[in-house]
């Protein structure tokens, strides 16, 4: 029987792209504990399990040696800081305490970040992660951190934070994206706008237009400027966000460019970003996001010109000890005036 489950296993893992050679199979019983930690004398026909993989070969007898056997993962620690946003907290006698988990990176107190798509810039005061206080939080680890002079309000889940010294995230204008129908009903054209889930956004994407209709394995053109996609169908989409978003190249940034379709309560298909059109930043002086500079602690000062080469008569006038009957009827000489000089201008 072991063979026999073995057999069919090892199947399924070559057909869905994994080497059966490095995968163990290990005969256990939970229920009486053997070969869980110990080796058991019950199952003298089992020799142990050998894997092959180009880091060096691995055996074993037990389920214990098997986990240890496993190699961990690189994390992504020299790319630029990458990390998604769950949700947003206000704790008292702290503040503003965004949560999240980096993705790729490393997020270190003081250091000044941005938040795509809106481009807010502020400096990290602390970062906790199990009630723990972080001198740095790298890969994987799910952290919170303390920001400076941003509301909750101006921040919500679906924002992504990145460090503005090293390749900060922008919004996103458009993407090309390698989509495959998984299960739709009917066809689906340019003009469609699903739900995306995209990292820990959720905002509703359109297929602008279909470049080309490509093998889901291999990527091979079929057809170029297909009219519609069926099930089981791949094919290479621009999308627009209906909404400001930030997504990455797949290539770049796996965590931020790989994305799920949702539409009728169901998974309709997925994709992977390919190109990603990213859009321009206004900028005020100094080269600062607007809204940045105003809630990063900086004034911003407005200065309000009046018009006064199209209406001579709308100088500044000092009303200070005009009476407030005066104030209200000049008041209104200007604006009958301004409403006349309008007019004329339209006539024109």
């Amino acid at each position: 029987r072991f063979e026999e489950i073995k057999t069919e296993v090892s199947a399924y893992i070559k057909k869905i792209g994994y080497a059966s050679q490095g995968v163990p199979f290990v005969p256990i019983s939970g229920w009486h504990g053997d070969n869980m930690i110990e080796p058991t004398e019950k199952m003298p026909w089992y020799k142990g399990w050998t894997i092959e993989r180009k880091e060096g070969n691995a055996s074993g007898k037990t389920l214990l040696e098997a986990l240890d056997a496993i190699l961990a993962p690189s994390r992504p620690t020299d790319k630029p800081l990458r990390l998604p946003l769950q949700d947003v907290y206000k704790i008292g006698g702290i503040g503003t305490v965004p949560v999240g988990r980096v993705e790729t990176g490393v997020l270190k107190p003081n250091m000044v970040v941005s938040f795509a798509p809106s481009n807010l810039q502020t400096e990290v005061k602390s970062i906790e992660m199990h009630h723990e206080a972080l001198q740095e939080a790298g890969p994987g680890d799910n952290v919170g951190f303390n920001v400076k002079n941003i509301s909750v309000k101006e921040l919500r889940r679906g924002f992504v934070a990145s460090d503005i010294k090293n390749d900060p995230a922008q919004e996103t204008a458009t993407f090309v994206a390698q989509v495959i129908v998984l299960n739709h009903p009917g066809q689906i054209g340019a003009g469609y706008a699903p739900v995306l889930d995209c990292h820990t956004a959720h905002i509703a994407c359109k297929f602008a237009e279909l470049l080309e209709k490509v093998d889901r394995r291999t990527g091979k053109v079929i057809e170029e400027a297909p009219k519609f996609l069926k099930s089981g169908e791949a094919a290479m989409v621009r999308m627009i966000p209906s909404k400001p978003m930030c997504v990455e190249k797949f290539a770049d940034f796996p965590p931020l460019g790989r994305f799920a379709v949702r539409d009728m309560r169901q998974t309709v298909a997925v994709g992977v970003i390919k190109d990603v059109e990213k859009k321009a930043i206004s900028t005020a002086k100094g080269g600062k996001p607007v809204a940045a500079a105003a809630k990063g602690g900086k004034n911003v000062k407005l200065t309000f010109v009046r018009r006064t080469s199209l209406c001579p008569h709308r100088r500044r006038r000092d009303l200070s000890n005009t009476p407030i009957g005066d104030r209200l009827r000049v008041s209104k000489s200007f604006t009958q005036h301004s409403r006349q000089r309008d007019q004329e201008i339209a006539t024109a």
